[in-house]
């Protein structure tokens, strides 16, 4: 998103520099332009300002320009400058969906005054339109992720562009941070999702049958093979093939797989014919491919292959403030599983969560949830690790309140499934102040409806 400002279209030098000064000194950044056809160039569908400009101007007008803004998105607030009286333009710009005009001479401050109004609106417009988004992934059906902190969100939004292409995905993190989620969220939300998702994790695999699992066999290719058997490379043909612990694919493999991904066609062992292929790769790592590329354990034409775009995904221990959202998820998924009822936290077990390490990551975390269904409380005293919870890392005071006021708040809409109302009652707040320190935290009402 751009940086919140103004666009002001006039011709008129004078008026440009006067109205460039005004807003300069109320902190309004703004950018000037001599006609509608340069101010039209740098609006984009994401622009978060809001556009003033003259009405009588050479070329294209201020209504000609309206109408071109709403063409690109209907939000944007546009407010028109008209002549003295003129009265006809100022109705025709409001029919046609101008945020408000004002006239020649004008009052700086009720300009001012506008124009933050206009601002305002603009920002609540992209606001809602995030997060009908984030419902409308939430809605989806499989993988979810979870998490409103700065690490997650940059996650999302380098995957969110490229879901709907097809280029290959490296996913690199820790052992237990959600790789396999990550990768089926990908697959799932693409135009891939109503075909095969195959998964292989390349270290679990003997290595005289890896290969076999990935290409696949003709019947009597070697001993042993008594019938023909698809790879997973074939079987995810027009879908998605993940590779996990892509790092452990033997060297040989490798070359195979490379050509494979140059040239998107298979060929089974024992056969002589050659199988088509359309298949998104994403392979995860938790290594460091480029430093094995470099030591020559991993071969540089394939780490290039696979990383034309690279997702490092952060250790739950870097994103905190995601964990009672992440664990009231997976209690809800466990209690369903179970048929049990699912418990919300208090706020002194959602506070021992945070202050855990999470060695083991997500996965660590999704246990703990299970276990925490099938045994109660207790389970969070079974695990030594959550019970001895380790608060020596340095943090300043403001950041510790934060921290329990994230967790205290994601908490009671845990326990009230969502509602503001009973949140309010739980909490002895006001509304406005419950709302605020929802937005000061990124905290959606909506994840937490069961």
């Amino acid at each position: 998103m751009t940086e919140p400002s103004v666009i002001f279209v006039d011709d008129d030098p004078h008026i440009r520099q006067a109205i460039s000064q005004a807003l300069t000194l109320e902190d309004l950044p703004v950018r000037c332009f001599e006609d509608a056809e340069s101010g039209l160039m740098a609006i984009t569908p994401e622009y978060s300002g809001v556009v003033l400009c003259d009405y009588n101007m050479p070329g294209m007008d201020g209504l000609e320009m309206l109408s071109a803004v709403q063409a690109l998105d209907t939000t944007i607030p546009v407010i028109i400058l008209t002549g003295q009286g003129d009265i006809s333009t100022a109705v025709s710009a409001m029919q046609r969906g101008a945020y408000d005009f004002i006239e020649k001479p004008f009052n700086h401050d009720e300009l001012i005054e506008l124009l933050r109004h206009a601002l305002e609106k603009r920002y609540l417009a992209l606001e809602n339109r995030r997060l009908k988004a984030q419902l409308r992934h939430l809605a989806r059906p499989g993988p979810r992720i979870l998490g409103s902190t700065p690490s997650m969100q940059k996650v999302m939004d380098t995957i969110t562009p490229i879901l709907d292409i097809t280029a290959n995905i490296l996913l690199h993190g820790e052992t237990g941070s959600g790789k396999d989620a990550l990768a089926r969220y990908i697959h799932e939300n693409s135009p891939r999702g109503a075909h095969n998702f195959v998964a292989i994790n390349c270290g679990a695999v003997p290595e005289n049958l890896i290969e076999s699992e990935l290409f696949g066999h003709e019947a009597g290719a070697f001993t042993g093979a008594d019938k023909r058997r698809i790879g997973k490379i074939e079987h995810a043909h027009q879908g998605t093939l993940f590779l996990d612990e892509v790092e452990s694919m033997p060297m040989p493999l490798q070359i195979k797989l490379l050509r494979v991904l140059e040239e998107q066609k298979v060929e089974r062992l024992g056969s002589n014919k050659v199988q088509e292929l359309d298949v998104r790769i994403i392979a995860a790592t938790k290594a460091d491919l480029k430093t094995l590329s470099d030591e020559g354990v991993f071969r540089a034409d394939l780490y290039y292959r696979l990383n034309v775009v690279k997702v490092d995904i952060p250790p739950l221990r870097e994103r905190k403030e995601d964990i009672p959202m992440l664990f009231h998820h997976f209690v809800l998924i466990a209690a369903a599983r179970y048929d049990r009822e699912s418990v919300p936290l208090d706020a002194s077990q959602a506070a021992r969560l945070m202050h855990h390490s999470w060695p083991g990551n997500v996965r660590e975390l999704r246990n703990l949830a299970e276990r925490y269904v099938l045994l109660g409380p207790a389970a969070l005293d079974e695990n030594e690790p959550v019970a001895k919870a380790n608060v020596s890392g340095r943090r300043t005071l403001t950041e510790m309140m934060d921290s329990f006021e994230h967790s205290v708040l994601t908490s009671a809409l845990n326990a009230c499934h969502g509602s503001i109302k009973d949140t309010m009652v739980q909490l002895g707040v006001a509304r406005k102040t419950l709302y605020d320190k929802m937005k000061k935290h990124g905290l959606d009402k909506a994840v937490f409806k069961d």
